[in-house]
């Protein structure tokens, strides 16, 4: 008998083979083949195996046609993952199914369609690239200040727009803001009209459109709602309200959807989800059950435990307890250490001591909250030899804002570092484009010169018209100026004057893009980064030497990555850092998003913790170099929220002899320490056990830290240089007199006492 006829054979006798592995709730997930349902499915319990299952289900059982079923993912990956694995079970083609992301599928209905929204078939979809050169264009005829208004941020706005399904019409007065001078639904209507010149949309209008079609033709949504007998979706937690729309609208024809997702692993607010949607599926469809999926094949029970004592604190959650049969395992490792070096130190002997038992580095993962913490992580590796990888981004000193920082920096030490000019000339837009670059690049083969000489030569001709000459004659003193002081201040101090001073980090804090504030904080991370070494030269050689040797590691790696980037993967060792409040949960996210925020970061722990299989450790300092200033720290509250009977807390390495700090650090730590009993502020001390209310609020803010009001002769306290005074003041720069000397230092690098 060929497998064609078994499987015929097996479904004719009631033997659903592949229903045999299934557990209880699993096994009515995927019979309960009427109405609408939501399979509540927690981390490691097997959502995509039902999902898979299910679809076969009904197609064995002829319950639908493959035309007749519309699968509903989040990636492309896992669509044709779901495809693969529902033709190996069923042993048959699924090529007319319906499966796909719901851009994709929104695609597929709106090449059909897309005269009822005045588009031709052919219609192209823009990039990110092209849509913001697209804003950029409708904002200039518009005589919008481009500097004071960025078209990305511009961009977000609408982007935001059409993921809670709205078009310009429905956009109201009070949501409209004061963006672009209250002018921001004006660009939306006419960027809308543009798009439809050029016969394009973006990605949100692929969604939005077939809305408006839905709406404009009652014949086509009602062609679509007779279609499908079956409607499934993954990762419903994660659709935004556009989305959850689209399918509301589909599924209201048969009222046979069934929605698979964990409103504990809603973790992606910041691009438009929706947790609500999952929340009130049981208001949104009449007659919908619930099947909670709670066995879990991932981790141990002193896992799940903790991790849903975490979650529990949690009131917008439908509710649901993981366990599992695996027995007991390690308890989740806290410990506290006194700086993010001891941290980063202790976690990588850790590693080390697992590598020797066997594990492989890469089932060992470090979570980090934001990519900026992930930079001393990797310098202890890279000191120790451990190979690692960042899943989700590049490594720290390969990401764009670190390179562009890095490159002034060089042209500074090294005029004829053409590499480094040429990067940044124009970055911040100085009005250098191509054609200018080509010009100087002539004259300096002409003249076997560097690009920096050319550029010194050609300004004193009239190759380049004014405006231009006067912008690279400007950027030439500037770097003249920097080089006759960089040796008259501290060198991370200088960094910041020089990421100040050229506009580059003001570029960035205008910049509205969801990544900007990641970038700032990983070039604020880079400026405490530098103090670390003896000079700004010894720096770059590091860095030179960092990137030859990451090439060279072994496919074995340690994974470094966000607890975004996390979700859906899973490793037997887990290290979760940096666990103190305004790190973790983030103060910047409190402070805009209040409660709904707090739940979010909290479901960010859910997922940290629930990625390991087999142990957790959680840690947290007392002091951490934050922007390039020790900050005392508490713990997170997400620390005393699991629950004390599934945590092992072992000895903290406060003061273990401040072992393997520098010369620097040493001395920092004894003015440190002085500055204290002087001003009678005590610094945090961390016993292990000991537990901090939830209420505490947390104050390390950035506001904390970065401008004082100070005045001539006022003592203050440097981080490098003691205690001094100020004899003069130029806007943010003092000079200070030290039992050193004079120095000069940046007013945001000194504490009052």
């Amino acid at each position: 008998m060929n497998t064609a006829e078994e499987t015929s054979s097996k479904v004719r006798e009631g033997e659903y083979f592949y229903l045999k592995s299934l557990n209880k709730p699993q096994l009515e997930a995927v019979k309960s083949l009427s109405g609408p349902l939501l399979i509540l499915a927690g981390a490691g319990t097997g959502k995509t195996r039902v999902l898979i299952t299910r679809l076969a289900h009904i197609l064995v059982t002829k319950r639908a046609l493959p035309s007749e079923v519309l699968a509903v993912t989040f990636t492309n990956k896992a669509a044709m993952e779901m495809k693969e694995r529902v033709e190996k079970l069923i042993r048959r083609s699924t090529e007319t199914m319906w499966i796909g992301t719901f851009h994709s599928l929104c695609a597929r209905i709106l090449r059909k369609h897309a005269e009822i929204v005045s588009l031709k078939t052919n219609f192209t979809i823009l990039d990110t690239d092209d849509q913001t050169r697209l804003i950029k264009q409708v904002m200039e005829i518009k005589n919008i200040d481009l500097k004071r208004w960025p078209p990305r941020s511009m961009l977000s706005i609408i982007e935001r727009w059409k993921d809670r399904g709205l078009s310009p019409t429905d956009v109201r007065d009070k949501e409209i803001g004061k963006f672009a001078s209250g002018k921001s639904l004006t660009i939306y209507e006419s960027y809308q009209q543009r798009l439809i010149t050029l016969n394009a949309v973006d990605f949100g209008d692929l969604i939005l459109h077939c809305l408006n079609i839905f709406k404009k033709s009652k014949d086509v949504l009602f062609e679509y709602q007779r279609k499908f007998k079956f409607i499934l979706v993954d990762e419903y937690q994660d659709t935004n309200i556009a989305q959850s729309l689209w399918l509301k609208k589909i599924a209201f024809g048969q009222n046979n959807i069934c929605c698979v997702g964990d409103d504990d692993q809603s973790i992606y607010a910041w691009r438009g989800a929706e947790v609500d949607n999952i929340l009130n599926f049981e208001k949104d469809f009449s007659d919908a059950r619930t099947i909670r999926l709670e066995e879990n094949y991932r981790s141990t029970s002193h896992i799940l435990s903790s991790a849903s004592g975490l979650i529990s604190h949690n009131k917008g959650r439908l509710g649901k307890t993981l366990w599992t049969s695996i027995d007991g395992g390690e308890k989740i490792n806290i410990k506290s250490f006194w700086n993010g070096k001891d941290e980063a130190v202790s976690i990588s002997e850790e590693i080390v001591r697992l590598q020797k038992k066997k594990s492989r580095l890469s089932e060992i993962s470090i979570l980090v909250r934001a990519s900026f913490q992930m930079r001393e992580f990797e310098e202890r590796f890279m000191k120790m030899g451990l190979p690692y990888r960042v899943i989700g981004g590049p490594r720290f000193y390969e990401r764009m804002e670190i390179r562009d920082a890095i490159a002034y920096f060089r042209v500074i030490i090294q005029s004829q570092d053409d590499l480094a000019l040429e990067r940044i000339i124009n970055v911040p837009k100085r009005g250098v484009g191509k054609s200018t670059l080509q010009i100087l690049y002539k004259h300096a083969r002409s003249q076997g010169v560097c690009l920096y000489e050319a550029i010194q030569q050609i300004i004193s001709t009239d190759e380049l018209r004014p405006s231009l000459k006067n912008t690279l004659e400007d950027l030439l003193k500037q770097f003249e100026r920097w080089r006759t002081e960089i040796n008259s201040m501290e060198h991370s101090e200088f960094c910041a004057m020089v990421l100040d001073e050229s506009g580059y980090m003001e570029m960035w804090q205008k910049d509205k893009s969801p990544d900007a504030e990641g970038r700032l904080e990983n070039l604020k991370e880079l400026v405490g980064a530098i103090r670390e070494f003896d000079s700004l030269s010894s720096f770059i050689e590091h860095v030179s030497l960092v990137m030859e040797n990451t090439e060279n590691a072994k496919e074995d790696k340690i994974n470094i990555m966000t607890l975004h980037s996390a979700k859906g993967l899973e490793f037997d060792t887990v290290f979760l850092p940096c666990w103190e409040e305004g790190n973790f949960p983030n103060q910047r996210s409190l402070d805009e998003g209040g409660e709904k925020s707090l739940e979010e970061e909290r479901r960010l722990g859910y997922v940290g913790i629930t990625r390991a299989k087999k142990r957790v450790y959680v840690s947290f300092a007392v002091n951490r170099f934050i922007y390039n200033q020790l900050v005392s720290c508490i713990p997170s509250r997400f620390v005393s929220e699991i629950p004390e009977e599934h945590v092992k807390e072992e000895e903290s390495l406060l003061f273990d002899d401040q072992e393997g700090f520098s010369d620097q650090e040493d001395s920092f730590f004894s003015q440190e320490e002085n500055f204290y009993k002087k001003s009678k502020i005590a610094p945090i001390n961390i016993t292990p056990g000991r537990k901090f209310p939830s209420s505490y609020k947390h104050k390390s803010k950035e506001s904390d830290f970065v401008q004082e009001a100070v005045k001539i002769g006022e003592e203050v306290f440097h981080d490098k240089f003691g205690y001094g005074k100020i004899k003069s003041m130029q806007g943010n720069k003092l000079e200070i007199i030290f039992q050193t000397g004079i120095k000069k230092v940046l007013k945001s690098f000194i504490k009052k006492r």
